[in-house]
Order: C-alpha cells, then structure tokens, then sequence
C-alpha cells in the first residue's frame, strides 16, 4: 500500500538559507524516528552535514546564475513522502526501496536523504532531494504531473518486489482558476498549505504554530473557523477549506502527536528551537515588490526588534566594529568546517564497516557452492546452475582485496568496531550541531549590522550631496 506525494520546501522569512535548511533535515532525521539515524541513507551528501552539502550547491549556483533566494518564494527543497502497509515491510526493505524511488526520479541530478521513519504504525519514508542540481547550473522544475510520475514509479518498484500498492488513489478535485494559479505559483492557498505543513514541525504547543504564522506575516482570525490572510491577499483563506488535514482539530492533533510520540528504546535527543537572532527584512525591496501598509508597520517593528537583538549580542562579546564581527565569524567557520570534516570522517568509516559486513556474511553464506565450482574444475554448466551465489562470492572477495583484508576478521570485532565509531560521530556531531547554531547566529549578527552600516553610510552621502 506504497502511497506517494510531493511537497516543496520554502526559505522561511526571519530565517538564513541555512536556518532554513537546517530546520528540515533535522526533523527528517530525527533519532528518535530513526532508530538513532541508522535508517538513513544518501547520494552525493552526508546525511550529518546534509544542510551545509545542500548550501554549497546554492552557494554555487548563485555564482553561476547571479540569481540570490527570495524568503518565502524560493524552493529550497523538495520533500517526497512513501509510506507502505503496516507489516508488510522492513525498516531495512523501505528504505531502501526509497533510495530507489529518489534516484529514479531525479535520475541521479540531485542530492538527496533517505530517512525512514519507524515512529508509527507504518514505516514510511522521507525522502528529501536539494533543488539545486548537481553541476549547480539550474533547479528542479516542479511540473503538472511530478506527483503523478513518483507514484508510477513508486507503484511499479513496490509490485518488482512484492509489496502491495493502492490501485486507484482518490483524487480530489479543484476549479480551473485554482490549478492555474497552483501552476503559476500565485495560489493564496497553496502556499498557505506549504507554509502550515512547515510551520507545525518541532512546534510544542499550537500557539507556538500560530506564532510562527504571524512571523511570517500572516494576520489570523479565530473564531467558529481559524483562518488566515497573508500580506498584500484581500480576503482572509478558513484553514478548513485546504482540506481535512488543515482543520484546527487536525493542527491540534498533528502538534500533539508530536509531543505524545515517544520510542521506549531511544532517548529522545532531537529539538528545534527558533532563531535567537531573526534576520532583517530587505524592506525597499518589499515595498517595490508591492507590500502594502500593514506589512511595512509590522516589518519596521520586526527590524527595530532584530537590529536591537543584534547589537546587544555584539556588545556583550565585545566586538564593536564590522571587522571585529567579521573576524569572529570567520573563526566560528573554520571551527565548523573542521568538525564538518571530523563528521564525514566518520561516516565514512561507518560506511566501510557496514560494506565489510556485508561482504563477510555474504562470503561465508556461499563458500560451499564456490568451493564445489573449483572441485568441479570451473564446469560451465555448474557456473550456470550457481551463478547468483558465484559472482557473489566473488564481489566479495574483492571486497576483502580493497580493504587489505588477508586473515578472517569477525562480526563480533566489527560490531564493537561500529559501536565505537558510532559513539564518536554521536560525541562529533552534538558539537556540530552547538557550533552550527552559534555560527547561524553570528552570521545573521553580522548580515544585520552590515546592512545598517551600508544604510547609514548611504544616508550620509546623500546628506552630503544636498
């Protein structure tokens, strides 16, 4: 019962691109839905820096296009979700089928994670691929029937192996004027369906969502019906006509799932918490691009709330010039970028770990048949009859070769190798994780006074032409 769809993941306003990142990818892999991230699997990126891997390629790509981000419209990343029969499948089996589906849909263009959720009653996957293309020239191109597609090809892997499909899933209808305005980008209601999906992760109580809604600028009404009217949209938009999942009592019970869900195996050690520092709005920009009244008052605030923030945080670490700023910074990076390392480092060695298993398992499950295929002289015909477990025998055995492997080693020495390389990323990462937060902050400190300088200096000059 493989069910399938796709959801594009935006730049959130107060946040940086990597803020914004960063808020995804961990709810995706959090440890607790996991099973301590050892569901996850990935192309081109490692799941432990996935954020950064992902920025570098928008980093790239801005360079190359000269195209920047715009909060609220960018499409930073795209999230597929599969979910299958409850029973029907393993952790193990789903995630990799998963892999499949991102690599055939994207057609091996694009970053991506796999992260497979074990939280529920039904395994179901998160699969969550960069926007950005690999040679960093262009981006994913979200068209008409992308849904459509990744269930076909979701459909047709689960059927190759054995896995129960739905046969005709329900669609719902909507007016012309609707799916043209979903088509062209400029729905009220789609992007308030993508901003209320996103806003509800990591949130603790619902009004903390509605919080976050009002941060993006979004002027709610409650009363028999909660709804919602973004900057510059004339008519309020009732969260119950974006359907079911979108009602107050859905909200409610999305927020408080979160919070009730809880493994008895794992501790729970993942958390999202709100930037410290938001980042200033661009508000010329805004008002060029037509923001109306309200938005420009409830920008200005916004602003005077964060460039104050700001300050403060500079002044209490004794950095009182740009340069100052700008030298603390650039130490901040060069710390994270080292433990960035330390972090792949260690991936890598759990990768190799988990291949010489595998290769150890796989060799001893058909020696027999191999050692038969040698006493029979390398017969053509027994080759024939045995050639799944031969050729398996062999690509382990080249395994061994590329590892130097010379005498037998054995799965109790690699399990306790693995456990030990896997309590050292987790040491590793849990200080990625505190240097990448201090690192955000002190980026968006100095993209905010920056910004002020070149405004004052700019006021100035004019002054001086008058």
């Amino acid at each position: 019962m493989a069910t399938t769809t796709i959801l594009p993941m935006h730049m959130n306003k107060g946040r940086s691109l990597l803020q914004s990142l960063s808020a995804r990818t961990d709810y995706v892999m959090n440890p607790d839905k996991t099973n301590e991230r050892e569901l996850i699997s990935s192309y081109e990126c490692e799941p432990a820096t996935v954020d950064t891997d992902f920025l570098i390629a928008k980093q790239m790509y801005q360079r190359i296009t000269g195209r920047e981000p715009k909060q609220g419209k960018d499409v930073i990343a795209y999230q597929i979700r599969q979910a299958f029969y409850p029973g029907e499948i393993t952790p193990e089996e789903a995630n990799a089928l998963g892999y499949k589906l991102a690599m055939e849909f994207t057609k091996g263009q694009h970053q991506f994670i796999v992260a497979t959720h074990v939280d529920k009653a039904h395994v179901h996957n998160h699969i969550v691929f960069n926007s950005t293309t690999l040679d960093c020239t262009h981006k994913f191109n979200n068209y008409l029937r992308s849904s459509d597609d990744i269930r076909d090809i979701s459909d047709r892997l689960c059927l190759e192996h054995g896995y129960s499909i739905i046969e005709e899933p329900a669609k719902k209808g909507k007016q012309y004027a609707e799916w043209n305005a979903e088509k062209s980008g400029t729905s009220w209601k789609e992007k308030l369906r993508n901003n209320i999906e996103e806003q509800i992760q990591g949130c603790k109580n619902y009004e903390q969502f509605l919080h976050r809604m009002e941060l993006l600028g979004y002027e709610i009404k409650q009363g028999k019906y909660i709804a919602f009217r973004a900057p510059d949209q004339k008519k309020f938009t009732r969260a119950k006509t974006l359907g079911d999942e979108f009602t107050e009592e859905a909200i409610c019970a999305k927020i408080a799932m979160q919070i009730s869900v809880k493994k008895k195996k794992y501790k729970k050690t993942w958390s999202y918490d709100e930037p410290s520092i938001p980042q200033l709005i661009d508000l010329q920009k805004k008002i060029e691009e037509g923001k109306g009244t309200g938005y420009q008052r409830w920008a200005k605030i916004f602003n005077m709330k964060a460039m104050s923030k700001s300050l403060v945080e500079a002044s209490n670490k004794g950095l009182h010039t740009i340069e100052d700023i700008a030298e603390f910074v650039q130490t901040l990076q060069d710390d994270f970028d080292v433990l960035s390392e330390q972090l792949k480092a260690e991936e890598a060695k759990l990768r190799d770990v988990k291949t010489l298993k595998s290769a150890i398992i796989e060799y001893g499950k058909t020696r027999d048949s191999y050692s038969k295929y040698r006493v029979s002289g390398k017969s053509k015909k027994f080759y024939e009859e045995h050639r799944s477990d031969i050729e398996r025998h062999l690509n382990a055995k080249k395994v061994f070769d590329q590892f130097g492997i010379k005498k037998k080693v054995s799965i109790k020495d690699l399990n306790a190798q693995y456990e030990e390389i896997a309590a050292n990323r987790k040491t590793i990462y849990e200080r990625y994780k505190e240097k990448r937060t201090e690192l955000q902050k002190w980026q968006t400190i100095q993209s905010n006074l920056e910004s002020c300088f070149r405004r004052a200096e700019k006021q100035k000059h004019q002054a001086l032409e008058r």
